[in-house]
């Protein structure tokens, strides 16, 4: 079954931009106005997007132990 048209299937350019069509995503599932086809699309795009994210952050978190001599510290807004 190809991708829906509206999902893009490429992977997200950053974090943020990669949040935002998740957030839509989700907003759209949850609107209850998607075809059973598109919904799953939108399922599956949706897993991508949080695999993505989900590496990002753990990208993040090993730079910060990295920086952090190897110990990941409690950050505190200054």
């Amino acid at each position: 079954m190809a991708p829906s048209a509206a999902i893009p299937a490429n992977e997200p350019a950053t974090y943020e931009l990669a949040l935002a069509e998740l957030d839509r995503l989700v907003a759209q599932m949850e609107g209850g106005q998607l075809p059973l086809d598109q919904l799953l699309d939108a399922y599956r795009r949706g897993a991508v997007l949080l695999n993505f994210c989900r590496a990002r952050l753990q990208d993040v978190e090993a730079q910060v132990k990295v920086l952090d001599d190897g110990q990941l510290k409690a950050w505190s807004a200054a």
